[in-house]
């Protein structure tokens, strides 16, 4: 009698490391600077926000970066006075009644909103935009009180159409007084960083 013997050893090894797919996220951040001068050059006060982009600004960017939607190519710097919480919202848009926190502010003697002269965006991480070397001139003429700022793609005075990008409160101290001969220069900073 012969006795045999098969034997077989199954041996299986995986490495499993980082079995997650890397992503990489973008965050956006911008900010407005203002600064008030009276009609003799004196500077009176600054104020620097951080902006809000709204709904419609997000889908602007994400269209006209990977679909058809059309390149807006020109922007403009807007303001709006006191109001009762003086604070946008997400939902904010141009439209006629679609920014319940805030009301434009039109006390300025140019004739529409100055437009938003951006250099090159730098090729960095951030990638910065800014109008700093050619910013939005507001000639303010009335006592009056600012409360924020905007950019939308529309130049007209209390216009209701364009996209709203972003807009912005003054931080503390919160709104500003102004008078009539003061300048306000308006600066708009956004960036894209890659994380």
């Amino acid at each position: 009698m012969m006795n045999k013997a098969k034997t077989s050893d199954v041996i299986g090894s995986g490495l499993i490391a980082n079995s997650m797919p890397s992503t990489e996220s973008v965050s956006a951040s911008g900010k407005y600077i203002v600064e008030c001068f009276d009609k003799d050059g004196n500077l009176k006060w600054t104020a620097e926000s951080k902006n809000l982009v709204v709904n419609v600004g997000l889908q602007y960017m994400a269209g006209s970066a990977l679909t058809a939607t059309t390149q807006i190519t020109t922007w403009y710097i807007g303001l709006y006075g006191a109001a009762a919480s003086n604070t946008p919202a997400a939902t904010d848009t141009m439209a006629s009644g679609q920014h319940p926190g805030w009301t434009e502010n039109v006390s300025y003697d140019e004739a529409t909103r100055p437009v938003a002269n951006f250099a090159t965006p730098t090729n960095a991480n951030p990638s910065v935009v800014t109008n700093t070397a050619n910013k939005a001139v507001f000639t303010m003429s009335a006592t009056t009180t600012i409360g924020g700022a905007f950019l939308t793609s529309n130049n007209t005075k209390n216009g209701t159409v364009g996209t709203l990008f972003s807009a912005a409160d003054f931080q503390a101290p919160g709104d500003r007084s102004v008078v009539n001969g003061d300048i306000l220069n308006v600066t708009y900073q956004f960036s894209l960083s890659a994380t």
